[in-house]
Parts: C-alpha cells; structure tokens; sequence
C-alpha cells in the first residue's frame, strides 16, 4: 500500500510538472512580461506539488493549475500593483521579413488589445479561447458564477473586434485583386 501511494504521488508530480509551458502560456497572457511569467509559473507548478494531495480528481489536474495560477497572480497583484510593457517584446523569424514583419504587427496589436482588457475579461477569453477551457471549469478556476464567464468573455470578444477591426481591412487591401481578362 505505502508503495502504490508513493508511485501515485511520483506520478502526480509529474503530470503536474508536465503543465508547465500551458500554465507559462497563460501566465504571459495574463501578466506581460516573460520574466515575471516564468516567476509565477515556477510558484504554481511549485505549490501543486507541495498540494499535489489535494487534487482529488486527476482528470480536473489543467483547471486545478489554472486556479492556482489565478492564486499566484491576484497575490502578485495585491503585492506588487506592476504596470508591465509589452512593446519591448522581440519577435524572430526565418520567413519572409515582409510577412514577418506584418505577422509581428498583428501579434502585437492582439496582445496589445488584449492586455487594454480588464483583468477579468483578459482572464476568461485566454482561459476559453487559447486553453480551450469549457465555461464551467473558468468558473471553476476563477472563483466566478458561470454567467460572469459567459458575460466577460462576451465582452471582452466585443472589445477586441472593435479594437482588432483594422487588422481585417488592411487584410482586404493586402489581397491581390482579381482581374477579368477577355
């Protein structure tokens, strides 16, 4: 028996250590800054395992991290109040530097027009639409009724097709007309 629960705790270990370049993801999502990302990622894969016996269901390990992630980051914010820049972001490429160049300007006018959201609403459209998390398991993480998720993330997709409109125009004019020959 004290065996069968040392392999289970081992392998809780490592399928909580496992989570981390989803819980680095959505970290960097939420907060900005690749440093501070790492700091927070490194504190919720670390408290899962020092907690890894409060995780009654396996099959619930992606949304049990992310909530600990939710803990770790509202501590830093109540903590630090940082105010983060992304500009100084770097982006390389081996393609094309025209298209690079245009792709970067649309990866950083999303994380831009992201990170403008409210904390809430940047929360539950990274959790939903990067992490592909049902609405129920958001509200899980975060601690929130589930018509909040659905009422923040209608939002926040609201707001960024507003803020993200011209990235489809300048798409339009980008395409090659077709021309009618005779």
């Amino acid at each position: 028996m004290i065996m069968f629960n040392t392999s289970w705790n081992h392998s809780r270990t490592e399928l909580i250590t496992q989570q981390r370049e989803r819980v680095y993801r959505i970290a960097l999502s939420w907060c900005g800054d690749h440093m501070l990302a790492d700091d927070l990622t490194q504190e919720a894969i670390t408290k899962g395992v020092v907690k890894k016996e409060q995780l009654a269901d396996i099959n619930k390990l992606s949304a049990w991290m992310f909530r600990i992630l939710h803990n770790c980051w509202m501590e830093y914010l109540r903590k630090y109040r940082p105010s983060l820049d992304i500009d100084n972001d770097e982006y390389v490429s081996d393609r094309e530097p025209e298209r690079d160049f245009n792709q970067s300007q649309i990866v950083r006018s999303v994380r831009h027009a992201i990170e403008k959201l409210p904390m809430g609403q940047r929360q539950v459209i990274t959790l939903v639409d990067l992490e592909e998390h049902r609405y129920a398991e958001v509200a899980e993480i975060l601690g929130i009724p589930v018509g909040t998720v659905m009422s923040r993330l209608n939002r926040a997709r609201s707001t960024l097709k507003t803020q993200l409109s011209h990235l489809n125009e300048a798409a339009m004019t980008d395409r090659p007309q077709l021309r009618s020959v005779k």
